[in-house]
């Protein structure tokens, strides 16, 4: 009976990334209104102007809290939503009532508190201090440090070896 779907938690991610440092440089991928809108049909939404800027003030103010702001903070945004329970084929499903152009933001809000519910300390900020990405990191061990190996992940430790064979340390 969960409301919230690994869908709705990819898109989550998918939402706080959507301001990521590009060479040095923070972007926005959601300022731009041509760029906010395709973001925003691909996942789902209709695309409109003020589906953009609320998906740009959730995502901000979900960043500041994941890195250490008080979750008050989304207060006001969660209690805008509606879950209505109803029943279909059988079984207990919720529908969410929230204007049209909220639904993502919704989404992700949702997303959020279940995620720092039942796993806490699982969504963070890429330990990349130039990166500005987020992770949710679902191993078992909870030790991912880096938005993606690939990118983050191998730069740190390609200058940690240059550091180290640099300096003659091992």
């Amino acid at each position: 009976m969960d409301v919230v779907t690994r869908e709705d938690e990819d898109l989550l991610l998918d939402l706080l990334n959507t301001a990521p440092a590009v060479d040095g440089e923070r972007t926005d991928q959601l300022a731009d209104p041509d760029a906010g809108r395709a973001w925003a049909e691909a996942h789902g939404g209709a695309g409109g102007a003020d589906e953009v800027a609320t998906l740009r003030a959730t995502r901000d103010a979900i960043q500041e809290v994941v890195r250490g702001a008080p979750a008050a903070t989304l207060a006001a945004s969660i209690e805008r939503i509606t879950l209505r329970p109803s029943w279909r084929d059988g079984a207990l499903v919720w529908e969410m009532r929230t204007p049209l152009h909220e639904r993502l933001s919704a989404r992700a809000l949702l997303a959020w508190a279940t995620i720092d519910e039942r796993s806490p300390g699982r969504l963070r900020p890429c330990e990349n201090p130039e990166c500005h990405r987020f992770l949710h990191d679902r191993s078992n061990a909870n030790t991912a440090r880096w938005c993606s190996m690939a990118l983050c992940g191998n730069r740190f430790k390609a200058r940690r070896h240059y550091e180290r064979t640099r300096t003659g340390k091992r």
